[in-house]
């Protein structure tokens, strides 16, 4: 509601022209009263009124709108004045939420860019300069750090102070202040009130600077539909479907981790500033390259300086290198992970179900999948630890395979948020994987009752494993090109043909997509899907090995009959029930991607942080501890991505460029972080598994040979890509 009143008032009220040459200090006063009025100058002295969320959401309609009213100094004078006790404090925010004062504010000495000058106090006056100053020249008080619990405040009309404005970025609204023997008085706070007001201010600017890039964002999304070269829109092209598509991806991880901090700050959550700085080491970058990649897309028109989106592109890089840029935020990250008595990345709230469901299967795996059988099990080769039958039952026993099936199947209908408690603490305890999620999804989409009857149950009780039999050698992203066909014969279908890459080859059945109509209208309509028990007569096995050790297998079908009774859905439905069923779990395989990145991450974490026999550890190197911080920050775009699926999925479906988003960024972070892996650890880490002198026997080797299957199996990413710019952005086909 806040958003969209801000953003209706703004279209009326604001302009941004006037900002290209330099608002004037009367235009942004006048623009701040009206906002006064709108209720927002008080947000952050009262949590009742609203908080940090709050006014990040307010910051954001300021960047999309181009307007440069001091809104940020306002808030940090709120959430800083309001602590104190003095009168002048009081009396100062009663002018502010007034709108009959304006504060522009400087962290001075505490600023972590050393080039923001700093103001010195003697015996009630003020000396010094102060750079980059926000809006000072429309303000009339200005509000210094002079240590970490004393705040000065000068009146800019008063004798001794300067205000010049400053260009910067090519734009005007900064300003120098210079200060020689003006008048001040001291404002104390608590001890840390100023340390946290930093990092708030921070967030703050990611917020607005998100606003910016996402204006300019949905600008160039808009012109690519309209912009006709070759013939037909440039949107059409794969290329700018993929630059805006990535550009999307970044913006959802950015908005999502700027809410979320703000949101554990107003409930005073201890996290909240881990996330807040996971959100400004990962912002940071982020949305400079959506503004670098949004004026690629324009093109020469976006280059000229009367376009609308060269202001956005000086908010993203003015608001984004503010107060010491990313540097401050990935220390706050490496302090936090690897300095003694550090505990490793927060664990998340998945609400007192999934909170008690994750504990429980803590529980179960302890007593069932620890010690002597656990050791036995992790002495294997990886080929043979992808799937355990023994274990696959046993926990059969406890229904969770069946965790979010409706109760009529025989499951327990729990939340999306409960699925990730399951998917995390099985991922922790390394526990081989389970279930045949897609194929149950389909049998009871589409199933008969029979095919209900008789499948569910095995899947549920950890009896059966049924592979997708999908791709062929001219059919993998093009699906709907594939040739293998199913021909009724009286009683039976008969199917001919070839599938590869099989990874689940060696369980019981096949599910299996055929063509049953070769004249159909769309190579899509003439598709079914059957169930092939893999002991059929006429089914071959050729496996290989991947490049990551496991398997997979090239499967021949020559004259397999199978009963009528084994297609899934009607004849022809074939794509609805493939489609129907992957819907469904998509939006949950991002999450476990990164589930994977956030386990592998801490076995990293422990190698980083031990120290040899002289006292070392790879935690004392700054390079390290920046790589270390840059990827805690993309595994934390990884889970919120996870969570906003989980919350969409908990609604019905999650739509597919969700699910996409996801897959693709979990996906590609998986691969970053394998190669980060190698390079932080270096040559011993390459050694491959039941090596001499392997780290964990070769898991991070391993790991990064893996991960080239997560970009490419159940979707590749440059298909996902392609859907997400023409499902989210609506692009051509």
């Amino acid at each position: 509601m806040l958003r969209d009143s801000l953003r209706g008032f703004l279209g009326e009220q604001w302009n941004a022209d006037c900002v290209r040459h330099g608002p004037s200090p009367q235009d942004v006063a006048a623009i701040w009263t009206r906002l006064v009025g709108q209720g927002v100058g008080s947000l952050g002295s009262d949590p009742q009124e609203g908080g940090l969320r709050e006014v990040a959401v307010v910051l954001a309609e300021l960047g999309r709108a181009a307007c440069p009213a001091p809104m940020w100094s306002a808030a940090l004078a709120n959430f800083a004045l309001s602590t104190a006790k003095s009168e002048v404090a009081i009396d100062c925010l009663s002018r502010l939420h007034a709108g009959s004062a304006r504060l522009a504010v400087s962290f001075g000495v505490l600023d972590p860019d050393p080039g923001a000058g700093a103001m010195r106090v003697r015996d009630g006056r003020a000396d010094g300069l102060l750079r980059l100053v926000e809006a000072a020249e429309s303000c009339t008080h200005l509000l210094v750090a002079i240590d970490r619990s004393v705040l000065g405040l000068v009146a800019v009309d008063a004798a001794g102070v300067a205000v010049v404005p400053t260009r910067a970025m090519g734009a005007w609204g900064f300003c120098e202040v210079r200060l020689s023997s003006a008048p001040v008085t001291l404002i104390a706070l608590e001890g840390g009130v100023l340390d946290d007001l930093l990092l708030r201010g921070k967030l703050a600017l990611m917020a607005r600077a998100l606003g910016a890039a996402r204006r300019a964002f949905e600008l160039a999304t808009d012109y690519a539909k309209e912009r006709h070269q070759f013939g037909q829109p440039i949107g059409r092209f794969q290329a700018i479907q993929h630059k805006l598509a990535n550009g999307f991806i970044a913006l959802e991880g950015v908005r999502l981790i700027v809410d979320h901090a703000a949101r554990l700050h107003d409930i005073d959550d201890r996290d909240w500033r881990y996330f807040a700085n996971s959100a400004v080491a990962f912002a940071s970058d982020a949305l400079r390259r959506v503004s670098l990649e949004t004026h690629h897309a324009f093109g020469a028109i976006g280059y000229a300086d009367e376009h609308e989106a060269p202001l956005h592109f000086k908010r993203v890089h003015l608001d984004t290198i503010m107060l010491g840029g990313a540097s401050p935020a990935k220390r706050s990250l490496a302090s936090s992970l690897l300095d003694p008595g550090s505990s490793g990345l927060p664990e998340y709230d998945l609400g007192a179900a999934g909170n008690a469901l994750r504990e429980q299967v803590r529980g179960w795996l302890g007593r069932h999948w620890s010690g002597d059988r656990k050791a036995e099990f992790d002495r294997k080769p990886f080929a043979k630890r992808e799937f355990d039958a023994d274990f696959a039952r046993h926990i059969g026993k406890t229904g969770w395979i069946g965790l979010g099936w409706p109760r009529e199947f025989g499951g327990q209908a729990r939340s999306p948020l409960e699925q990730i408690a399951l998917m995390e603490t099985m991922e922790r305890g390394e526990a081989p994987r389970i279930g045949a999620a897609i194929q149950a999804n389909a049998l009871m989409m589409f199933g008969t009752p029979e095919q209900q009857r008789r499948y569910l149950p095995e899947i549920l009780r950890g009896e059966a494993m049924h592979g997708m039999g999908y791709s062929e050698p001219q059919a993998g992203s093009d699906l709907a090109a594939l040739r293998t066909s199913a021909v009724r014969d009286g009683d039976y279908w008969v199917i001919n043909g070839q599938k590869i890459w099989t990874t689940t080859w060696w369980g019981k059945y096949m599910f299996l997509a055929a063509r049953t109509d070769k004249d159909a209208k769309t190579p899509h309509a003439g598709i079914s899907m059957f169930i092939v028990p893999m002991n059929a007569e006429g089914v071959t096995i050729r496996p290989a090995i991947t490049m990551y050790d496991g398997s997979f297998a090239n499967i021949f079908y020559d004259n397999v009959r199978i009963p009528l009774e084994n297609i899934v859905g009607e004849v022809n439905g074939g794509w609805k029930v493939l489609t129907g069923a992957l819907a469904f779990e998509r939006g949950l395989v991002g999450g476990g991607i990164v589930l994977k990145v956030a386990h592998a991450f801490e076995q990293l974490r422990r190698h980083v942080m031990e120290r040899d026999g002289a006292g070392s550890a790879l935690c004392d190197d700054p390079i390290v501890r920046d790589r270390m911080a840059t990827l805690a920050a993309e595994i934390e775009i990884g889970r919120q991505l996870m969570m906003h699926c989980a919350e969409l999925a908990a609604d019905g479906v999650t739509p597919p460029e969700y699910g996409a988003i996801s897959k693709v960024f979990s996906g590609e972070l998986m691969e970053r972080f394998g190669e980060a892996a190698l390079d932080i650890l270096g040559m011993r880490a390459a050694l491959s598994e039941q090596m001499p002198g392997a780290i964990d026997s070769g898991r991070f080797e391993q790991n990064l040979r893996h991960s080239l299957m997560w970009v490419i199996s159940i979707g590749t990413n440059e298909i996902q890509r392609s859907l997400i710019a023409q499902r989210a952005l609506g692009l051509p086909r």
